[in-house]
């Protein structure tokens, strides 16, 4: 939805303080890295070590930072 008052511009990323660019690419960089390590997770552990279905837990995982986070709580069996 967009504002008709015209006072609302779209900021650029390159326009931002070096600050907040550097917040964002850090937060990117460890969703990324969340990201990677549950799909790697899944794909080396055996399914009797998952709760519930590989698939379900692959998908979820591209929910920023809940669906990795919550594989490693609740996802993986203990031992």
């Amino acid at each position: 939805m967009t504002c008709r008052c015209g006072s609302h511009q779209r900021q650029r990323f390159s326009d931002l303080p070096t600050e907040k660019r550097v917040g964002i690419s850090l937060l990117g960089a460890v969703q990324l890295a969340l990201l990677i390590a549950a799909q790697l997770d899944i794909q080396r552990r055996p399914a009797d070590q998952i709760r519930g279905p590989k698939l379900r837990w692959r998908l979820l995982c591209f929910i920023n930072f809940i669906g990795p986070l919550s594989y490693f709580r609740w996802g993986r069996r203990t031992q």
